[in-house]
């Protein structure tokens, strides 16, 4: 993960559902570290809790997720919250329930999503960044380095990456591939 930040990765998600509430803060505690030492934001999936016990820069909650006002009134002051979201009726909620941020998506097939919701394209990408503008929509969904300029030029503030960055032997050329100008933000 270190190598991804280094090579531009400006947030880390911990995503880990499947372990318990003491494997997760060991687990963020090394996560935030890096995050830390590189200079990225440090998010926690869905567990307040532990956001706040490991003093993360925020919160992603799902789309069926508690209210973000109940997330805020747990967390530090200036945490960021943001939420999952698929659709334009998801896209008014998180917007109409304060987010500071939003992912959208599937954008294209993914292992992740499949089964669950399908694929959203890129006008339909497009159609979300319109409408909650100037909130920063964070693309997700089997973006790559070969459709994240595509992804950008519809307007996506960023996007989001599971396997361009983990199924690869070299991670921080993974991360400055998902740049659509190949620098490193900063």
């Amino acid at each position: 993960m270190a190598r991804a930040i280094d090579g531009g990765v400006t947030a880390v998600m911990l995503r880990e559902k499947d372990v318990s509430h003491a494997e997760r803060l060991e687990l963020g505690a090394a996560v935030a570290a890096a995050c830390r030492s590189g200079g990225a934001l440090f998010l926690v999936n869905g567990d307040i809790e532990a956001a706040c016990e490991l003093a993360a820069d925020g919160v992603h909650l799902g789309y069926r997720a508690r209210s973000v006002a109940a997330a805020r009134a747990e967390l530090a002051q200036g945490s960021l919250v943001g939420r999952s979201t698929h659709d334009a009726a998801e896209l008014d909620d998180a917007h109409a329930d304060g987010v500071d941020y939003v992912t959208f998506g599937p954008i294209f097939d993914t292992p992740s999503k499949r089964g669950l919701v399908a694929p959203r394209g890129l006008d339909a990408l497009e159609r979300a960044v319109r409408r909650l503008a100037p909130m920063p929509v964070i693309a997700l969904g089997g973006v790559g380095p070969g459709t994240v300029a595509d992804v950008r030029a519809r307007g996506a503030a960023g996007v989001a990456a599971i396997r361009a960055l983990l199924d690869t032997p070299d991670e921080a050329a993974a991360a400055r591939a998902l740049h659509a100008d190949g620098e490193r933000p900063r």
